[in-house]
C-alpha cells in the first residue's frame, strides 16, 4: 500500500530566502519608479551659446593723412570695408565743403569736383559694421602751392572757319620748363583723322599742325588739360581750355616772282588770275619766298615802313592803301596798287607787297580766309621765323616733328 503524501513544514532559512528574493524584486521596483519618476531617462540641460562680436568697420582715405604739396587733381575717394559708409565730409580752412557722391553699394565715396591749389583739407568719415558699432576716421591733407600758375591762350578762336594752312597755336603767360608734362596734356581731334604733331616755339608757345594741309571740311577740336600739371620749377597749370574750329575751302594761291602772276585756286581749281607787281630785286625790298598764311584784312590802312625797320630817309614810306591782305607780320600784303598799274603783270617794284589793281585787291581780299596759304617762290630771301608769328609752313616735316618734346 503506498505511502500516503505529507506536506512537510518549511523551514525559517527557506521562509527568509522566498522572502528575500521577493522583497528584492520589490525593492528594484521602487528604485527605479523613485530615480525617473515617469520611469524615464531626464534629458540633460546645456547654455545657450553666445554670438561672436563683428569687428569694426574700417574707413581708407585716398590721400594718406599728413600728406603735403598734393597736386590740386589727385583722385579723392573714401572708402569702407566691413560696413557701410554713412556720412562723409571734406572741408577747407574757411569751412567751404567739396561735393561728392556715395556708391550704390554705401562703400566709397569720390570727390565731384577737383581741389584747389594751396589749400588745406579735414576728412571726417563714419562708417557703421552689421551690429550697428560706428567707425569715425579724421584725415587732413594739403595742396601744392605753385610759384606761378600758367594761364593758356589758343589760335584759332573758338567757332570760327579758317584756311588750310591756319596752325594751332598756344600761347603760355609764364615759361615751361617741363616741356614735356605739358604737351602730354595737349590734344588735337581732327574730323577726318589727320597726321599731325606739335612743335615747340620757346618757352612759352607750342604750335600743332598737319603733315600737309588741313583737309577742307574738316572740324577740329583742341582741349588744352593742364590743370594740375606740373610745369617745372614752380609752375603749375591753371585751368583747362577747349575750343573748336571749322575749316573751310581749300584757297591756295600761288606766285613766282618772275611770272608776276598770282594764281589763286579753290579746292584745286584755278579760279582767278592776277597781275602783281612783287618786291623789287633789290636788297631789302624782295618779297621773301615761303608760304605765307593770311593773318589779316583791312579794307584801307596806313602803311608805314618803319614798322618793320625801314626808316623813311632810307627810303621807306608811310602811304594810305586799300583792301589790303595781310600775309606775314614783315610789312608783306597784297594790297591795292593804283600808282603801280602799268608794273603789274610786267616788273617787280613794291617793298616787298604783292601789289594789285583796287579791283582785284578787293576780289582778293572777299575771296581770301584767315588761315588761306599764300606760297611764293623766285626770290633768293627765304620767309623766316624773323617775319612773324605764323613761318610754321616753312619747316620741312621731319625737323617740324623734332620741335616735340615726345619725339
Amino acid at each position: 500500500m503506498s505511502t500516503p503524501w505529507t506536506a512537510r513544514p518549511m523551514t525559517r532559512r527557506s521562509l527568509l530566502a522566498g522572502l528575500g528574493l521577493g522583497s528584492a524584486v520589490a525593492l528594484a521596483a521602487c528604485t527605479t519608479g523613485a530615480a525617473g519618476g515617469s520611469g524615464r531617462p531626464s534629458a540633460s540641460t546645456s547654455p545657450t551659446p553666445t554670438k561672436p562680436k563683428l569687428p569694426d568697420a574700417t574707413i581708407s582715405v585716398s590721400v594718406p593723412d599728413g600728406a603735403a604739396d598734393q597736386p590740386p587733381t589727385v583722385p579723392l575717394t573714401v572708402t569702407a570695408a566691413g560696413g557701410t559708409l554713412d556720412v562723409v565730409t571734406v572741408s577747407t580752412a574757411d569751412g567751404a565743403k567739396i561735393e561728392g557722391k556715395i556708391d550704390p553699394a554705401t562703400a566709397t565715396w569720390t570727390a565731384s569736383e577737383p581741389l584747389a591749389y594751396d589749400a588745406k583739407y579735414t576728412v571726417l568719415a563714419t562708417a557703421t559694421n552689421a551690429d550697428n558699432s560706428a567707425t569715425q576716421v579724421t584725415s587732413k591733407f594739403s595742396t601744392v602751392a605753385p610759384t606761378a600758375r600758367i594761364y593758356p591762350g589758343i589760335g584759332p578762336l573758338d567757332g570760327t572757319t579758317v584756311g588750310v594752312a591756319m596752325p594751332i597755336r598756344v600761347y603760355f603767360d609764364h615759361a615751361v620748363s617741363d616741356r614735356k608734362a605739358i604737351e602730354e596734356h595737349l590734344k588735337v581731334t581732327a574730323t577726318p583723322a589727320q597726321t599731325g604733331s606739335w612743335c615747340w616755339f620757346g618757352d612759352k608757345e607750342v604750335h600743332w599742325r598737319p603733315q600737309g594741309y588741313w583737309q577742307a571740311g574738316s572740324t577740329v577740336q583742341v582741349d588744352v588739360k593742364i590743370f594740375g600739371v606740373d610745369a617745372g620749377k614752380g609752375a603749375w597749370g591753371k585751368t583747362d581750355r577747349s575750343i573748336k574750329f571749322k575749316v573751310g575751302a581749300a584757297h591756295v594761291s600761288r606766285c613766282n616772282t618772275a611770272e608776276h602772276q598770282l594764281y589763286c585756286f579753290e579746292n584745286g581749281q584755278l579760279v582767278k588770275s592776277i597781275p602783281v607787281a612783287a618786291g623789287k630785286e633789290e636788297v631789302g625790298r624782295y618779297t621773301h619766298s615761303g608760304i605765307h598764311v593770311v593773318i589779316d584784312k583791312q579794307q584801307k590802312m596806313t602803311m608805314d615802313s618803319t614798322t618793320y625797320g625801314l626808316a623813311l630817309d632810307a627810303g621807306g614810306y608811310q602811304t594810305e592803301v586799300a583792301w589790303a591782305t595781310r600775309i606775314s607780320n614783315n610789312g608783306e600784303f597784297v594790297h591795292a596798287a593804283p600808282w603801280s598799274l602799268a608794273d603789274q603783270g610786267v616788273r617787280n617794284v613794291s617793298h616787298g607787297c604783292l601789289n594789285a589793281s583796287p579791283d582785284d585787291a578787293k576780289w582778293f581780299l572777299q575771296w581770301s580766309q584767315i588761315g588761306d596759304p599764300v606760297e611764293i617762290t623766285g626770290t633768293p630771301v627765304p620767309l623766316t621765323q624773323a617775319d612773324g608769328d605764323i613761318y610754321d609752313w616753312t619747316i620741312d616735316w621731319a625737323t617740324w616733328q623734332q620741335g616735340s618734346a615726345l619725339k
